[in-house]
This record gives C-alpha cells, structure tokens and sequence, in this order.
C-alpha cells in the first residue's frame, strides 16, 4: 500500500507551480510577501465585515484582496470567520456558473469551493498561523475563477408555490440547472424547510451514481449552511447537482443486489416458465 503513494507523490504538481498562478500577474509572488506580514489574530466578538470582504474577493484584483483579507485581520476579524467569507464567494461562484462553460469547468469552482471549506472548517477545529495562510490560498483561486462567471448567472428571486418535491423530477432531464437553483431559492425564500432541501438534496444525490465531487459538493453546502444559515450554498449544490444529471443510476442495482445476497434470497436463478 504505501508503495502505491511513492508515484503520486512523485508526480504530483502544486497549483503554485501552474502557469496561471504566475501569469499575467504573479500570485506566488504576492502571496509569499502577504505570509509573511500575516498579524497575529486578535478576534474580536462583533466583526462586520464579512458582506465586504465577500464583495472585493469576488470582483476585486490580487493585491486588493490580498490587503483587504490582511487588513480584516489587522481589525480583528476571527480567522473563522474570515476563512467562511472566503468559501462564501466560492459557493457563488457556483450558484451563477453560466451553463455556456465547458462542463468540465464545473469542477474548476468545485475545487476551489471544497478547497475553501476544508480550510475553514480546519481553522474551527484546530487554527494555526500555518491553516490560515490557506484563506489566502483560496482567495486566490476564487480570483482565478473570475472567467466562470462570464457573464455570471443572476441569483435567482424568490417565487411562490415552489414544491422542493419536485427537485426529483427536474434531475430526470438533463441540464435543468438554473430551474433546479430557482425552485431551492423559491421555496427557501417563501418560508420553506431547509431541512427539507437538505433531506431532498440527499436523496437525489444517492439515486444517481454519484462520485467523490458531487459528495463533496453536497456535504460542503449543508455544512456551509449550517453553520451562516444562508441558502446561497444549496442553491450551489442543487445546480451542480442538476448539471451532473441524471446518471446511469446503476449503483442502486449493486446495492440491491447486495442486499439480497445478505438476506439470502437467490439472485442467480431462471425464472420460472409463463
């Protein structure tokens, strides 16, 4: 087993290392220059500047936001709190991703998404001077996403009589993703049950042969919920959800079919003749 690491290791390549991280401007540059003036974090209780940072790390240039993160700290900004401004643009970038990209560009502000939530929820469990150079990190790669949002998706407003029921029947077609975050954001929005978004999510998600991103995409907007109680991320997770349906849905055959096993029944057998 841990022979099969040795190549992984060996040939892995940073994102530092990517010629978009030193082209046209040279992120590794600034980055390296802001860890080193990082503060010491002195949080304190009632910081305001979340909707702020969310706003300049979304539209603002490198540098810029690079200041403006150092400075939140400088103000007394938790370093949780900072980290969960941070992964919020990332779900944005989610939530108004034009379905005119490449499809595998999904999965560029996934990464960056699910990236930015480890991060934070890192710093919530055990923060570090060396954790919190990882807000930075993805800071950044929330301004290299900038392209995906070209032009950038309206958020959807709010309409009466959405039933979160019907999510199911949109992941039946494929590409229903802005109808997929206008039903999230309408019943939301009209007094819906979160909970019920999260429970249909979920099952819409183990009904098609789901992999580790779509886990991941899921997991890291019902944890982002949970924690600021905003609807943005499920809006996130529901059109990611909806670009990638539906699948084969063969898994659910698999587990049927180990299911039986376990209670014995015999699978392999003719049936008997009309």
């Amino acid at each position: 087993m841990l022979t099969s690491l040795a190549p992984q290791l060996a040939f892995s390549e940073r994102m530092e290392e990517s010629n978009t991280w030193r082209n046209p401007v040279d992120l590794v540059a600034l980055l390296e220059d802001a860890f080193e003036r990082l503060p010491a974090p002195r949080p304190r209780e009632a910081w305001d500047g979340r909707t702020e940072i969310v706003e300049i790390t979304l539209g603002g240039e490198p540098a810029e936001i690079l200041e403006a993160l150092l400075g939140a700290l400088g103000d007394g900004a938790p370093p949780a709190e900072l980290a969960s401004a941070v992964t919020y643009a990332a779900a944005t970038r989610i939530a108004r991703f034009p379905t005119s990209n490449e499809f595998g560009d999904w999965d560029t502000a996934l990464h960056t998404f699910t990236f930015a939530n480890a991060v934070e929820q890192g710093l919530r469990r055990s923060p570090s001077r060396e954790l919190l150079r990882g807000v930075l990190d993805a800071a950044m790669s929330v301004h290299l996403d900038r392209f995906l949002n070209v032009p950038a998706v309206r958020l959807p407003e709010p309409k009466d009589g959405a039933d979160i029921d019907e999510l199911a029947a949109l992941l039946d077609e494929q590409q229903r993703v802005n109808e997929a975050g206008q039903l999230v954001a309408s019943y939301l929005g009209t007094g819906g049950d979160a909970d019920r978004v999260v429970a249909t999510l979920g099952a819409c998600l183990l009904r098609e042969d789901r992999n580790f991103h779509t886990i991941q995409c899921v997991e890291a907007a019902v944890r982002q919920h949970e924690l600021t109680g905003d609807g943005l991320p499920l809006i996130a997770a529901a059109r990611y959800l909806a670009a990638h349906a539906p699948t084969a849905r063969a898994q659910r055959q698999t587990f049927e079919i180990a299911r039986r096993l376990h209670r014995g029944e015999r699978i392999y057998e003719d049936e008997p003749a009309a």
